[in-house]
């Protein structure tokens, strides 16, 4: 019993030393941790959410530390602080936590480099930096971390090449992100090294050459995507042996040959996307489709032949889009099997046929893209099943019939896009239940009869357009519709009402009125007579006291010395401009100065004007008038520009006619166009060796980003849209600050574009002009999308769009880009002139400005596309 009590005795003094023994040498780490933790806190400049106010000296940072999670001996294992909005510098001190396994700072504003010393950090499991502001080359000590499995630094700034290095010691490695930095150069092959990878992403960066040759010697890769870089050449052998594949993205790069389409039958293949590249071929017939593939996207490449039959096998396929490209043949006529698709976008083939009826058995379809086919036949009523349709575009095609009654139960439905088939019959009443409709356009049919008052439901209505029917009777006077001009009526005989002519003629095919109400006829249109009497000397009153039109004498042009005087009227919008007779009495002659010219174009000389007070304006003496015949059509061309207001947009401020001259008065911008400050005045043949003082990186991005979203406000916020057509650095003015204005907007008829000359008048746009307008073909927005491609390719190359190095040779900007490209010579198309720009924002820029001009107007993005795309861009890299 005393042997027992003894040895009990003993064991409980050596647990005593032992918890002693533990407190000691545990303490003082937990201290020494702490320091480095109240270190990485002084680094931080900014804590908007107060995440860090736990941080303190008298607090346990296992305990309280927000975002510190510790193991059982109280050493710091993880540290978790994402989407807290902090910015500052990483701290050096972290490398002093020798058992941190996890650092996650995702979504905040932490700004410089990467400190080398977390190369040190060997216990490191996980590193994800993603989403901040860091800048520099990327980290190459990072690869000394035998450890490390996961590392994620997208979404910063990072520029240079991806060093081999990073990929020395990678074993262990599953997953890695760099994707959405400025990182050029090609994908190095050490990565092979990565044996456990599972995911690789590099999209949204720079870079080029070939895919490494061994990528597949990874047996466990299973997502790779290199999205939205330049790289090229073919890519079906370098990945034919990447079994294990189940997301491929390889959009939006200048891949060519064959697309990889035997990895779509992998059997856990779940995304396939090969878009925006220059894939040739067909797309071959799908034997065997995986069960949890739901996305197939080979738009936009050359491919030709025709939709594989076994697409239908794909059970759970939610997207397909092979829209421009060249397939024929017809749509597969089991595709309502697949259940699951939301989205088909076939548009922009040559696909023919009949759209198959089952289509209604996809209920769950909310997108139907079967734009510029060669479809004939009819709309089927089976598709009325797609409640939850929102987009129905099946233009430029022959289908013909009626518009199915039952569509109008698609009460999602937002776009409906009809127009260039064969449709007949009338616009059915039914057509106002469809209340979230926002883009209507029944143009280019042969719809008969009235526009149904139930229009009046769509309040909703962004874009509407009836024209180049057989419409008869009224327009209904709903401002939702009639705010869209006559370009969304004409070319119906039978259609009157405002915005077009007033009906007239309709009094004879009623009956005739009795004598009391030809009295009362009488007797209200003398109290009008009278009311309108009262009104008209009131506008006079007022004109005489506000004087905003003006009647001044007119000198006789300046090159002549006769004196004959002629009188012409003069109208001003803006108030700032004096309004008074007495400013203005010396007639034209003074606003046309010839030591005041400024400049000259396609439609006249422009002067520059100043008043007391410092008042200036530009004023274009007018030298054609195009397709205007008369002073009232003038009038009301240039008068309905005065009501715009946009900051990228010159204002109008008033306009004056008389038989011998007319012109136009505007802001006056004082920082000349773009073309002189990009070019030079006294510019040489090629752009790249000479010229003035060049606008840097940043100023020529805000001249891009400003100027499509002026253009954009005139194709999508102006009711009706108003096209510009003669889009060209000349026409881009910069203010002060060299924020760009656009001018001569809205101009169209006078422009001498369309007359039995062609574009030969129109010689100062060479260069600008899409190629469709050269064929006679209507004028569209797309027109204008195209001049503004070329803008942006002169803004990244400094070149112009058309130069002539020698007296043999020509050279067109948007081929010499292209061509480039093709090459994988992206920086040779850069003005050498530009310092300290993002790599990566101007190649973006370049291929918005390649799709910008593409030679099919369909496959140019919209304006309001542009706008979003380059916000994008600048978005992403600040």
């Amino acid at each position: 019993m005393r042997t027992f009590q003894k040895h009990k005795f003993h064991v409980l003094f050596l647990l005593i030393i032992v918890l002693f023994l533990d407190f000691v040498l545990v303490f003082p780490a937990n201290e020494t941790e702490k320091q480095i933790l109240l270190l990485f806190k002084s680094n931080v400049s900014d804590d908007p959410l107060n995440v860090l106010n736990s941080w303190v000296f008298s607090n346990d940072p296992c305990l309280n530390y927000s975002g510190v999670t510790c193991d059982f001996n109280l050493n710091v294992v993880k540290i978790v602080l994402w989407n807290t909005s902090l910015s500052g510098v990483l701290s050096p001190a972290l490398s002093g936590l020798r058992s941190l396994r996890s650092l996650t700072l995702f979504g905040n504003k932490f700004s410089g480099t990467v400190p080398e010393s977390y190369g040190k950090i060997e216990s490191l499991w996980k590193l994800n930096l993603s989403s901040n502001a860091l800048s520099g080359s990327i980290p190459e000590f990072i690869g000394r971390l035998e450890n490390l499995r996961f590392l994620d630094l997208s979404r910063n700034g990072f520029s240079g090449d991806i060093p081999p290095g990073l990929f020395a010691s990678c074993g262990k490695m599953r997953f890695v992100s760099l994707s959405g930095n400025n990182l050029t150069g090609s994908v190095p092959e050490s990565l092979t090294n990565c044996s456990s990878l599972v995911g690789f992403d590099v999209s949204d960066n720079v870079l080029s050459g070939d895919i490494p040759v061994r990528i597949c010697d990874i047996p466990s890769l299973a997502f790779l995507s290199l999205r939205g870089n330049v790289i090229a050449g073919r890519v079906e052998r370098n990945l034919s042996g990447c079994d294990n594949l189940e997301f491929l993205d390889l959009s939006s790069n200048l891949f060519v040959g064959n697309a990889p389409f035997d990895r779509f039958g992998l059997v856990n293949m779940t995304y396939f996307n090969v878009s925006h590249n220059g894939f040739q071929g067909t797309i071959p017939e799908i034997v065997t489709c995986s069960q949890r593939m739901q996305f197939f996207d080979a738009s936009w490449n050359d491919l030709d032949g025709t939709i594989p039959t076994g697409i239908t096998s794909c059970t759970n396929l939610r997207v397909l889009d092979l829209e421009n490209n060249r397939l024929t043949g017809t749509i597969p006529s089991n595709i309502g099997t697949l259940k699951s698709l939301s989205i088909i976008r076939l548009g922009n083939n040559s696909i023919d046929g009949v759209i198959p009826t089952d289509i209604g058995d996809i209920e769950l379809l909310q997108a139907l893209n079967l734009h510029n086919l060669n479809l004939h036949g009819q709309i089927p009523d089976d598709i009325t099943r797609c409640r939850f349709l929102l987009e129905l575009d099946v233009s430029g095609n022959a289908l013909e019939g009626e518009i199915p009654p039952a569509l109008y139960n698609i009460t999602y439905l937002s776009i409906l896009d009809l127009h260039r088939n064969r449709f007949s019959g009338s616009i059915p009443v039914g057509i106002g239940s469809l209340t979230g409709l926002q883009y209507l356009d029944l143009s280019e049919n042969m719809f008969s009869g009235p526009i149904p008052d139930s229009v009046g439901n769509l309040g909703k209505l962004t874009y509407f357009n009836v024209s180049y029917n057989t419409l008869s009777g009224e327009i209904p006077q709903i401002s939702n519709i009639t705010n869209f001009g006559n370009t969304a009526f004409f070319h119906n005989p039978g259609l009157c009402g405002r915005p077009l002519g007033r009906c007239s003629g309709m009094m004879s095919k009623k009956k005739a009125l009795t004598v009391s109400a030809i009295v009362a006829i009488i007797a209200a249109a003398l109290i009008l007579l009278g009311v309108c009497i009262i009104i008209i000397l009131n506008k006079r009153a007022r004109r005489k006291r506000e004087e905003t039109e003006i009647m001044v004498t007119e000198s006789t042009p300046l090159a002549s010395s006769e004196s004959n005087v002629i009188i012409g009227k003069l109208v001003l919008f803006s108030k700032s401009l004096p309004s008074k007779y007495e400013d203005w009495e010396t007639g034209t002659k003074a606003l046309l100065d010839k030591d005041r010219l400024v400049g000259g174009g396609s439609l006249g000389s422009v002067y520059r004007t100043s008043f007391e007070g410092g008042v200036s304006i530009a004023v274009k003496k007018l030298e054609m008038l195009g397709r205007i015949k008369n002073q009232d059509e003038f009038e009301q061309e240039i008068g309905r520009l005065g009501n715009l207001q946009h900051p990228n947009l010159v204002s109008f401020q008033g306009y004056y006619w008389s038989s011998t001259m007319q012109l136009i008065l505007s802001e006056f911008v004082q920082n000349g166009n773009l073309y002189e400050n990009l070019h030079g005045l006294n510019f040489a043949s090629t752009s790249t060796h000479s010229g003035s003082s060049p606008l840097n990186w940043d100023r020529r991005f805000r001249i891009a980003l400003g100027t499509a979203r002026a253009l954009s406000y005139l194709h999508h916020d102006c009711k009706p849209v108003i096209l510009h057509l003669n889009i060209k650095s000349t026409n881009i003015l910069l203010d002060s600050n060299l924020e760009p204005k656009l001018s001569d907007y809205g101009l169209e008829k006078l422009l001498p574009m369309f007359d039995n000359h062609g574009i030969t008048k129109f010689h100062n746009a060479v260069g600008y002009v899409p190629p469709e307008l050269a064929d006679s073909s209507r004028p569209t927005e797309k027109c204008d999308v195209y001049s503004f491609g070329v803008v942006l390719l002169e803004l990244v190359t400094g070149r112009k769009p058309v130069e002539s190095p020698s007296s043999s040779e020509v050279v067109v900007l948007c081929d010499y880009v292209r061509k480039k490209l093709e090459k994988g010579l992206t920086s040779d198309c850069f003005d050498r002139r530009l310092r300290n720009f993002a790599e990566n924002e101007l190649i973006q820029v370049m291929k918005l400005g390649l799709f910008c001009t593409s030679q099919v107007p369909s496959k140019r993005p919209s304006m309001a596309e542009v706008v979003q795309f380059l916000e994008s861009i600048r978005n992403h890299t600040t």
